[in-house]
This record gives C-alpha cells, sequence and structure tokens, in this order.
C-alpha cells in the first residue's frame, strides 16, 4: 500500500508539475508580443527625446549599424552594440550611441547619447542605473536637468582639459553630496564623441539608404 501511494503522489505531483509549465508557457506566449511592443516603445520613446520626430523621416529603431570591437572597451560594451542613425529624406543628422559607464557610484550606469553629424552632443539619457536616491539619481532626467547641460558640446566645447566636473577643474557641475556619478557620465559622454569622430568616415560610407545601396550596386553590376 505504501508504494502504491507513493507511486500516486508522485503521478500527481508530475501531473501538477506538467499542468503548471503549460500554464507558464501559455502565459509567456500570450504575453510576449506585448512585452516585445512595450520595449519597442519604450526604446523609441528615449530615441526620440534626443532626436525629435522633426529631426528625422526614418525608423531609428531598425536604421542601425553595428559598432567595430575595437570601440566597445571605450563604450564599455562587453557584448558589442549598435548605433541607431537618423536620418531626415536619407541624409544623416545624427547618431545615437549606446555607452555604459563602469564607475558609477552603485554600478553600471546604461545610457544613450546622440551626435549629431558636426560632432555636437544632441542630447544625453540614462537608460539604467543603481545609484543613490536624492544624490546619484539626478543623472535621470526625471530627478533632475543636469543630464541636459551636454546638448550643444563638443570636444572643442569645452576644451578637453574642461571635460571634468568642477570639483576637478572641469566645466560640469556635480551634485552636492555626489561627485563620482556625475563624473562617470561625463567621462563617458567624452567617450562617445571620441569614438564618433574616430568612426564618422565609417558611418557615412555604410549608413547609406537601403534604395541608395541597390542603386550603388547596380550601377556597379553594369
Amino acid at each position: 500500500m505504501l508504494t502504491k501511494s507513493i507511486g500516486f503522489n508522485s503521478l500527481v505531483l508530475a501531473a501538477f508539475a506538467l499542468v503548471t509549465a503549460l500554464l507558464l508557457a501559455s502565459t509567456y506566449l500570450g504575453t510576449k508580443d506585448q512585452i516585445a511592443e512595450s520595449e519597442r516603445q519604450a526604446a523609441e520613446k528615449a530615441l526620440l527625446e534626443i532626436i525629435p520626430n522633426e529631426r528625422h523621416s526614418n525608423d531609428m529603431l531598425v536604421d542601425t549599424l553595428a559598432i567595430p570591437q575595437q570601440f566597445w572597451s571605450k563604450l564599455g560594451l562587453h557584448k558589442g552594440g549598435e548605433i541607431n542613425i537618423a536620418r531626415n529624406h536619407g541624409k544623416i543628422e545624427a547618431v545615437i550611441v549606446p555607452a555604459v559607464a563602469p564607475d558609477g557610484y552603485s554600478g553600471d550606469i546604461r545610457l544613450i547619447a546622440g551626435v549629431n553629424m558636426d560632432g555636437t552632443v544632441a542630447g544625453v539619457r540614462v537608460l539604467s542605473h543603481t545609484e543613490t536616491p536624492g544624490l546619484g539619481d539626478k543623472i535621470d532626467l526625471k530627478k533632475d536637468d543636469w543630464i541636459l547641460s551636454f546638448q550643444g558640446k563638443s570636444l572643442t566645447e569645452p576644451v578637453s582639459s574642461k571635460w571634468q566636473v568642477i570639483k576637478d577643474g572641469g566645466e560640469f557641475d556635480q551634485f552636492t553630496g555626489a561627485t563620482i556619478t556625475p563624473r562617470a557620465v561625463v567621462t563617458l559622454v567624452k567617450k562617445v564623441l571620441e569614438y564618433f569622430a574616430e568612426d564618422r568616415p565609417r558611418i557615412l560610407k555604410l549608413a547609406v539608404p537601403a534604395s541608395s545601396a541597390t542603386k550603388q550596386q547596380e550601377a556597379t553590376d553594369e
């Protein structure tokens, strides 16, 4: 009897586990499209905050170009990444570059930085961080407008030595009681501009609209 009871209980548990797995799978399949769409909308919102609709006519989410491996370390991208391209009727207006600062006070700071084709900053937005509430979290636009101070800046304005927080002799404000966080972001945004300056020729060469690429290929075939 004991053996039969154990066997029966095992079958019940197995059946319960199977039903639970099926329910979880069904829930995932039923919501994955919604989750994907929500993630797309969040990503698009961040891109549009930097490059608004009036500045581009393409879908920046799908108009991308892989970042060469030689730049991954500079941008803090251990597994690589892609830039999003903003173009207006075929002409490239700006690119949006992902980057990660590993030296935040409480950990990684993930952000995207838009760079106009003239090398000026179009905008910067922090995507995720674990900085201290009330101090380091002021890098988030929802908490403070500090992140807007990068707009219009370039590698020459200010000069290289001023790409630091004021405490270090630079031009950018730090937060009261929190210097490490803004220092990490300032350093990273400068690295993004340096990356763009180096990779700009390749971007201009490769990031051509699909229609233009087709025409170029047809001309080559002829």
